[in-house]
């Protein structure tokens, strides 16, 4: 490696390393980052320091904010009594995407996995089911991903909050403007399963 490039390699390596991400798109976006440093760099790099040095994880529910609370949890306008579970943070800012749900979120951090070694206690289920308790919740939305371990997840939790609340999954089929020849078959079954009166 030459020796006048070694922090721009550096860079590179580290960018290789965020999802989606490989060496070539890695080494784009550092060129790209480079040319534009004064617009684009520059900012980029205060702007990661001051997340770096802001952002934790809410001590209610897992989401990602800069105080103790999220947004959503400190919300006196969100509705209490319902949280609606996800696998990760990206998955609760997909649904405050979606804006269908008022309610609070309540994330995990993974799913139960035993191949994996994940049990509930590596997730933030005793959490939840503490949350279910203390904030005399009456319905829990499961809106976990349509996989084995999303599945299994599922199953675990409705079990353990069996009797104390209300547990509900998201219907599962034929997106929006979908069409039939497109889908796989396990989504065509689930969809054939969850139909519903016209």
């Amino acid at each position: 490696m030459n020796e006048d490039r070694q922090d721009i390699e550096a860079l590179i390596d580290l960018m290789a390393r965020l999802p989606g991400l490989g060496p070539r798109s890695a080494r784009r976006a550092v060129l790209h980052l480079i040319k534009k440093r004064g617009r684009l760099m520059a900012p980029l790099a205060t702007q990661m320091q001051l997340v770096a040095d802001t952002a934790r994880e809410c001590v209610k529910c897992g989401n990602i904010g800069t105080g103790d609370l999220c947004g959503i949890c400190a919300s006196e306008k969100r509705a209490i009594g319902e949280i609606c579970v996800v696998e990760d943070v990206s998955d609760l800012w997909a649904m405050e995407r979606a804006g269908g749900f008022k309610g609070r979120y309540h994330v995990l951090g993974g799913t139960l996995s035993a191949l994996d070694a994940v049990g509930p206690e590596d997730l933030r289920i005793p959490t939840l089911i503490q949350r279910v308790i203390d904030e005399q919740v009456h319905e829990v939305i499961l809106a976990l991903n349509a996989t084995v371990d999303g599945q299994t997840t599922a199953h675990y939790i409705s079990d353990e909050l069996a009797g104390r609340c209300a547990v509900t999954s998201l219907a599962q089929g034929v997106p929006i403007g979908g069409e039939l020849d497109y889908l796989d078959d396990g989504t065509i079954s689930a969809a054939l399963k969850a139909r519903k009166s016209v």
